[in-house]
């Protein structure tokens, strides 16, 4: 484990009740990293919940009424007992309320679960899909447990900085260990969201905006919430970006920064990418440090040091052709734009920005934007998980937290409203979710000190870091 300065009587937290589960003072410990960063874990809550058998229609285990209806008949035909449980998914600040109905089958208490695997087999063979399920993770009502990792970031006494980092390449995953080390950090949590989705050579590249050390690396989905750090001050905002280039007279949008295009795209690829350029499109054009077109060639080769690529797919390939050829000039401008204050975030060196995924506290008040942010489903708005949190208090500390999840009996996780209760109790006049799930993690000198549910550490996309 890390090794802090002395022990302290927690300071950072509020003196009320812990908002979530039975109301009560949550168990804390608390210690000083450096002066002006206190980490502290906390607990709450007892295991109370066990598991059942949820009916899936499809790959969904919540449906109309009219399929649930269905799904029991099945049920009660094969020799069980059902019960339809109705809920409804709440409103979010742009995703509007909607009643689902499930099905389920009996009810075992944790050390039982193999019961519950024996009646999701017994269902297979009846020809219907289910699945053992524990009821602390379904979202609805639950005495926890839960398990946090807390940093605040007091800038009246921090001297250090805050930063983000993509790790050595943009295009590949690193563990938020090895980026905080890299970077020197004394500590560190996971960033946003990244592309699963895209080819597995490139699957390091943000879902979301970052910018490190004033470079724009990967550009914004517009609207989306993210996390705006210079020096050790950090503020929460909804942000766009855009990238123009100019060349031969001619002007044209880029869609994309160190990421796969896609048909009618320009997309730029800089020396961070750390890796050669997909295979796509028709052409591309390497451009120095002066703007000039150094060569033109096809896509797939490396960037060297100080270049960057433009490479164009479709459409983009043909203004490519038309307009950047070898020994001309071509010129780039990069905006960012702060969106709640309307106006341009300076791309100075000691600016940084790590996108999440989904806004949860605005001005101190719970403002959930999943539909915004790609995230409008009963999985991720219900269900517990898992999260890693960022949030900024009135008076401009940085509140890091990890809620541990997915670990029956021992700690719960939280859904978004849960998430945006913690933050807000927390003091977060501003908050965040950023990734989740298996990539929770939170590292203090050098070392993971939640836990993980995959079991391991696992390498992501991006890490919010706190140098020293």
């Amino acid at each position: 484990m890390p090794v802090f300065a002395d022990s302290q009587k927690t300071t950072g937290l509020p003196s009320s009740s812990f908002p979530l589960g039975v109301p009560g003072l949550a168990k804390t410990t608390s210690k000083m990293v450096i002066p002006g960063i206190e980490y502290i874990t906390l607990r709450h809550g007892t295991n109370k919940d066990g598991y059942t058998v949820s009916v899936l229609a499809g790959a969904n285990d919540a449906y109309t009424q009219r399929t649930a209806e269905k799904q029991a008949l099945a049920v009660q035909m094969a020799g069980f007992e059902p019960v339809v449980v109705k809920f409804t998914r709440p409103a979010i600040a742009d995703f509007p309320a909607q009643d689902y109905w499930m099905v389920r089958v009996g009810q075992w208490p944790l050390s039982a679960k193999k019961e519950a695997d024996k009646v999701v087999k017994e269902l297979k063979q009846a020809g219907i899909s289910a699945k053992a399920d524990y009821t602390g993770d379904d979202g609805f009502v639950t005495a926890g447990p839960w398990s946090m990792k807390i940093l605040m970031v007091d800038p009246r006494s921090f001297r250090g900085s805050f930063a983000a980092s993509l790790g050595k390449k943009t295009a590949v995953r690193e563990r938020v260990t090895d980026m905080a080390k890299g970077a020197g950090a004394i500590a560190g949590v996971n960033g946003g969201f990244f592309d699963i989705h895209t080819g597995a050579a490139y699957r390091g590249d943000p879902t979301g905006i970052s910018v490190v050390g004033g470079k724009l690396l990967s550009e914004a989905v517009e609207g989306r919430t993210a996390v705006v750090l210079k020096g050790r001050t950090a503020r929460i905002t909804e942000l766009k970006s855009s990238v123009n280039v100019a060349a031969g007279g001619a002007m044209a949008p880029v869609a994309g920064v160190n990421r796969v295009g896609k048909d009618g795209e320009l997309v730029l690829y800089t020396e961070e990418f750390g890796a050669s350029t997909p295979k796509v499109g028709a052409t591309e054009v390497v451009i120095g440090p002066d703007g000039v077109v150094t060569a033109v060639r096809s896509p797939g080769a490396k960037i060297m040091k100080g270049m960057r690529v433009l490479q164009g797919v479709g459409a983009g390939a043909d203004w490519l052709a038309a307009y950047a050829q070898e020994g001309g000039k071509v010129q780039l401008k990069t905006t960012v734009t702060d969106l709640r204050k309307k106006r341009t975030v300076p791309l100075t060196p000691d600016t940084h920005i790590v996108g999440g995924g989904v806004g949860l506290v605005k001005n101190g008040k719970t403002w959930i934007t999943a539909a915004t942010d790609g995230m409008a489903n009963i999985n991720m708005i219900v269900r517990r998980h898992p999260r890693t949190l960022a949030g900024v208090t009135r008076n401009g500390k940085l509140i890091l937290a990890v809620v541990d999840g997915r670990a029956p009996g021992q700690t719960v996780g939280a859904s978004f409203h849960e998430a945006a209760r913690v933050m807000q109790w927390l003091g977060a006049r501003d908050a965040i979710n950023l990734d989740g799930g298996g990539s929770s993690a939170m590292v203090v000198k050098g070392k993971v000190v939640n836990k993980p549910s995959d079991g391991a550490e696992r390498a992501v996309g991006d890490a919010l870091l706190i140098r020293p």
